[in-house]
């Protein structure tokens, strides 16, 4: 008898075990595999939530299958109590496991909204974007530019928000100037600019802050990341430049930069004023003379009249030898390397071509032809202002 019942017993654990084991597996299963949702959510986590209110709302949204599995994968991974308040992107058929890790990771929020203060030439313009889950791609809810408009309600309504991912975008060819006058009416950083950095010393990149964050600081972290950019170019740099210091390179590449807009030709750019300079010419560049008037304290807003084509300062190139004594502008990366490694050519001109972009010329004869078409083109347009280097 007791052979029986303990033979009895023995059967039903090792029932229970395989049980037991089939639902460990399951759940798993669950916890780790493709999870149940069709399209993509924003999902936020408030300030406070408990992890039973987070896995049933995750449920009720359809971005899990199982509420109690998700806070035993919480508990077992130690992870029950490392919720981070925040948006989050939760993405279509993304398990458990993936779920959980994003909102215990920390950092900024992943979805929801985002300001991004852009610092362009012609303006500098604050968008208030937020991200469709759907498409994964952020909309425009709200634009203005501090310097002339108030804020809309769309973003007085959400700038005190804890989950805001805040962003500054510097354009290339943007003046130390102006970037330092922009920043000056970003409502959401804080602390003074004694002095405004020297031309070129900082880096057109996008910059993600927190709210608060201090203007000073944020120039620092532009002027690293510049040199750093500079010091890696530099060491690979061409042989036989003109020029022999970073700060030179540096000079050069602003004026790339203003000359043209078009990614493949800025090394092309590169080569005419490196000819010319090789040959003894002047550079004879628009840019420089219109940073001569406007000190880089904003556009010139108008075409060079012939006075201040003539009028001898350190940054007019039709009047001066070689390279004006600082740079122009803050260039790219793309720029800084095609002033240390430009294509080999024998151009010594270029002149606008109507499309955006240049022509490029290796005799005056050839160059005053294509000024010519140039010319014409504007004629039909009625534009102004003429581009390009000229004798």
């Amino acid at each position: 008898m007791w052979k029986s019942v303990a033979s009895n017993a023995l059967t039903l654990f090792i029932v229970v075990l395989v049980v037991a084991a089939g639902l460990l597996a399951w759940g798993r299963q669950q916890f780790d595999g493709p999870g149940p949702l069709a399209e993509a959510i924003c999902f936020r986590v408030e300030k406070g939530d408990s992890l039973s209110a987070v896995s049933k709302s995750l449920e009720l949204r359809g971005a899990i299958s199982d509420a109690r599995i998700f806070r035993i994968g919480a508990q077992y991974s130690g992870k029950a109590d490392d919720l981070k308040f925040g948006s989050y992107l939760v993405g279509a058929g993304a398990p458990m496991a993936e779920v959980l890790a994003d909102l215990t990771a920390g950092g900024q929020s992943t979805c929801g909204r985002e300001v991004n203060f852009r610092i362009s030439v012609a303006s500098a313009e604050v968008v208030l974007r937020e991200l469709d889950a759907a498409s994964n791609r952020y909309v425009d809810v709200a634009k203005f530019d501090p310097a002339t408009q108030a804020a809309p309600q769309a973003y007085v309504d959400v700038a005190e928000a804890d989950d805001i991912r805040w962003r500054i975008t510097l354009a290339e060819g943007v003046t130390s100037w102006q970037v330092v006058d922009a920043l000056k009416r970003a409502d959401f950083l804080t602390g003074e600019v004694a002095e405004v950095p020297p031309e070129g010393a900082l880096a057109p990149d996008s910059y993600e802050v927190e709210r608060g964050a201090d203007r000073k600081a944020l120039l620092d972290e532009m002027a690293a990341r510049q040199t750093a950019s500079m010091a890696e170019l530099w060491a690979t740099r061409a042989e036989g430049l003109p020029y022999d210091t970073p700060e030179q390179a540096m000079i050069m590449a602003s004026i790339v930069e203003k000359e043209t807009g078009i990614a493949e030709e800025r090394k092309r750019v590169a080569s005419v004023f490196i000819n010319r300079l090789e040959q003894g010419m002047r550079l004879q560049t628009d840019p420089t003379v219109i940073y001569g008037v406007t000190k880089g304290q904003g556009v010139l807003g108008r075409g060079l009249r012939q006075s201040e084509l003539r009028r001898e300062t350190p940054y007019n190139t039709y009047v001066i030898d070689g390279l004006p004594p600082t740079p122009i502008a803050n260039p790219g990366r793309l720029s800084i390397e095609a002033a240390l490694n430009p294509e080999k050519t024998d151009y010594l001109y270029f002149v606008a071509d109507g499309s955006g972009g240049h022509v490029f010329a290796k005799t005056l004869k050839e160059h005053n032809e294509n000024v010519a078409k140039w010319r014409e083109i504007e004629a039909q347009a009625g534009a102004a202002d003429e581009g390009g280097v000229q004798q």
